[in-house]
Parts: C-alpha cells; structure tokens; sequence
C-alpha cells in the first residue's frame, strides 16, 4: 500500500515531481524574464522617442517630420520588444507567424488599413499638403494641427477638443488648408431694411474698412448688394488681410458696422443678423 501511494505522489500524469518542479520553475523564470524585457524595453523605446524628438527640435528640423519620426521610432522599438518577450517565453516566432497566417482575411483586412494609414502619413509628409501648425478642415473636423504621427494626425479644434484622423482618408481626401496662404478674404452679409440710402451705407462701410489697420487695401474693399429679398436688403462685403489676422478682423468689423449702423439710423432686418458668407 505505502508503494502505491509513493508511486501516486512520485508520478503525475507520467511526470515524476522533480521534472514538473523544473518545468514549473522554468516556466516562471521565463515569464518573469519576459515581463522584464517588456516593461524595460517599453520604457527605453519611450526615452528613445523623446530623445529623438528633442534632437530633431534641436536642429530646427520641421515640426511635422520630428512628430512622425519620433511616432515611428516608438512603434517599431515596441513591436521588436514584444518580439523578443514572446521569443524569450519560449513561442518560436515560426509558430506565432503560423498563427497569423491561419487568421486568413481577417488579419489581412486589419493590417490593409494599418499600411493605408501609414502611406498616408508619409504622403502627408512628402507632398506636404499641411504641416503642424496649420488649420485645417478634413474629414469634418476643423481645428489646428498638432501632431502627425505614423498612423494618425491630431487636430486641436476652437474648443480645445482633440481630433484624432486617420492618415488613410486625410490623405485620399478633400482637405482645407485654411492658413497655407498669407492672405485670405473676410466675407461678409448684411441685411438691411428696405428703405435705407444704399450709397450712404456704402460710404459709411468704406470709411469703417478704410480706418482698420488689420485690412489690406490691395486686393481693394468691395461692397455691393448681393440680393434683394422680399424681406431684406442682402448688403454683401468683402475685404483682405493677413491670414493671421482673418478672425481678428471679422469680428472688429463686425462690431463697428453694427454700432456705426445703428447710430446713423440705418436698421438691420429684425430676423437676421450680421453673418460671415
């Protein structure tokens, strides 16, 4: 009876307790050591990102190639890093290649729009239709760009909210470079009530886009009537400034046409307001 139940305790599942001892111990060890090469080599692709990008800002080199750069050095170091954890856990990385090739149309869909996004961060850094710094409308979303990564651009929009876009559809996209350009036109609509002094308003706008410093006098002001509603005048103004000047000027403008206005006598139609074109 003690000889069976010593080969009961000395074997288990054809596995004497000393072998399983070892292979639970190296189990662990190898756990262990790829828990280690995981945390140490995320943290080491994390300085390695920052001191990239440190060095590239350092050398004035363009903002949008040191986000990008510095984005791809991060991703590639944590890829080869989750490589070697899982090589050191003991998966031969034939078999874990294997594995990804038995997926079958689903990997390969998931890693179609991985490669679209990042072709479209190189387009985006090679034909350079924005870069950080500008503002832009793409993809619905209108805002400053702050940073081009390899997969993804971020855009800070007026309110501070971060919009993250896909490279893939910016790049394939309509995209507004709103600031590419030194100037810009302000557009503006006014309606009036009928019945005012066409010419009078016409002069009265004139000396107000004349007075500001912000607006350019090349291209020149125009002012002309736009449309005649049965219920409003349509007033329709344009002028030029410097594009970093463009909100600045529309809505000083804005504010001393209307009290300008009203002070001379001159009404605005009661259902509208002073709107941007």
């Amino acid at each position: 009876m003690k000889i069976g139940l010593q080969a009961i305790e000395n074997k288990i599942f054809g596995f004497s307790i000393e072998e399983i001892e070892k292979w639970a111990l190296k189990i662990g060890t190898d756990l262990l050591m790829s828990i280690v090469i995981l945390l140490a080599g995320f943290w080491l692709a994390n300085l390695a990102s920052k001191t990239i990008r440190r060095v590239l800002k350092r050398s004035n080199t363009d903002e949008s190639l040191v986000t990008f750069l510095s984005s791809l050095t991060s991703t590639s170091l944590k890829l080869l890093v989750v490589v070697t954890s899982i090589t050191q856990f003991g998966i031969q990385m034939t078999s874990f290649v294997a594995l990804l090739g038995a997926a079958g149309l689903a990997i390969g869909m998931a890693f179609s729009g991985t490669l679209s996004n990042f072709a479209g961060g190189v387009m985006i850094l090679v034909f350079k239709p924005f870069k950080v710094g500008d503002t832009i409308l793409a993809q619905t979303a209108q805002g400053v760009v702050k940073e081009i990564q390899i997969f993804n651009t971020h855009i800070y929009t007026p309110d501070n909210k971060v919009v993250i876009l896909p490279n893939g559809p910016i790049a394939n996209g309509n995209i507004t470079n709103l600031t590419k350009a030194d100037n810009r036109r302000v557009d503006f609509v006014f309606h009036l009530e009928y019945g005012c002094d066409f010419d009078d308003v016409k002069s009265i706008l004139f000396q107000l886009f004349n007075a500001e410093s912000l607006v350019l006098q090349e291209p020149k002001p125009f002012i002309g009537i736009g449309a005649m509603t049965t219920a409003s005048i349509e007033i329709h103004a344009r002028v030029w400034t410097f594009t970093d000047d463009y909100s600045s000027v529309f809505y000083t403008l804005n504010e001393k046409v209307y009290t300008e206005l009203n002070a001379r006598g001159i009404q605005f139609h009661h259902e509208s307001a002073v709107t941007k074109a």
